[in-house]
């Protein structure tokens, strides 16, 4: 499959890889947090790559912008729900600030692109003028 666009985007590869330190650092939790804080942290980290995987299929300059934007969200609700992690006693001080230096550069990394989005979006469809994604900073 030749299809990439996302993919290439440094905002989608740094949310994938604080996607997975999350799942990995999920295992150690009890398991009576199994549907509780374990689903919720997930669930959040998931739901970033989830948006802006989304919002780039989108095309319209509008729909993109506001799943960039949902995706920073996620990025906080992945940072309160690690601090209930520590808070909880399930991950110590170091792994707190680690994950909630992942979650900084990657709240970070879509203000680029939304920037990008707003310089080129003059029009409401910007099916015309998709991203080329190598070109990207974000």
């Amino acid at each position: 499959m030749e299809y990439k666009g996302y993919k290439e985007l440094k905002c989608y590869m740094e949310a994938r890889l604080l996607r997975k330190f999350i799942s990995t650092l999920t295992k150690k939790f009890p398991s009576h947090e199994r549907f509780l804080l374990i689903a919720q942290i997930i669930d959040s980290s998931i739901s970033l790559t989830r948006n802006m995987a989304e919002g780039y299929g989108r095309y319209t300059y509008s729909d993109t912008r506001n799943f960039f934007i949902m995706a920073r969200g996620s990025v906080t609700e992945t940072i309160g729900n690690l601090t209930t992690a520590f808070d909880e006693s399930y991950i110590t001080l170091d792994e707190l600030t680690e994950g909630e230096q992942k979650c900084e550069s990657v709240f970070k990394l879509p203000n680029g692109y939304i920037s990008y989005l707003d310089r080129s979006g003059t029009s409401k469809d910007t099916t015309s003028k998709a991203p080329n994604s190598k070109s990207q900073k974000s």
